[in-house]
């Protein structure tokens, strides 16, 4: 749970209190607020280009970590059109359309994912976010255990693939 100490509205100290039968942050005055921590929603890729996966390593993760495109949604902006700026921004490929795969949730991040196939064209361009990518057959793409590897696994298996899952930690150069 998040740990407000001061109410965002009054300043009064936030408390714990059962709010709608759960376990809630609240303002300790009268001013109502309630601080509900709902999840965020993010936008994840399957970009699929000149029929191979997409798959990319975060400037912040080890090296042997690679997975989808993902972002945050922007006020007002829609899924679809969340997730194609996502692709353009990150890797400069112009996605043709957003085909939705599922929504799943993340709750070690308190997101829920959007996840989407997005076909896509053009030159493959790292924006700074990223350090490396990796384009792979869909046969020889491998999951990951919850989050966007379930995404990668139910659209692998749409494709009649029945894809390999990674040992879960990964392995990092270190270890």
């Amino acid at each position: 749970m998040s740990e407000f100490t001061f109410c965002p509205q009054c300043a009064a100290f936030m408390c714990d209190a059962m709010i709608d039968g759960e376990l809630r942050r609240a303002c300790s005055s009268a001013c109502g607020f309630v601080h509900y921590d709902n999840p965020t929603p993010v936008v994840a890729a399957i970009v699929e280009h000149d029929g191979l996966v997409v798959l990319a390593r975060n400037r912040a993760w080890p090296e042997t970590w690679y997975g989808l495109i993902t972002g945050f949604l922007e006020k007002g902006e829609s899924p679809e059109a969340g997730v194609l700026r996502e692709v353009k921004e990150e890797l400069d490929l112009d996605g043709s359309t957003a085909n939705l795969i599922g929504v799943y949730p993340f709750t070690r991040m308190n997101q829920v994912l959007i996840c989407y196939h997005v076909p896509a064209n053009g030159v493959i361009t790292l924006n700074e976010e990223l350090v490396d990518y990796r384009r792979v057959p869909l046969d020889q793409c491998t999951v990951w255990p919850g989050g966007t590897g379930s995404a990668l696994r139910d659209w692998l298996r749409g494709r009649g693939i029945e894809p390999m899952v990674a040992e879960w930690p990964p392995r990092t150069s270190s270890s």
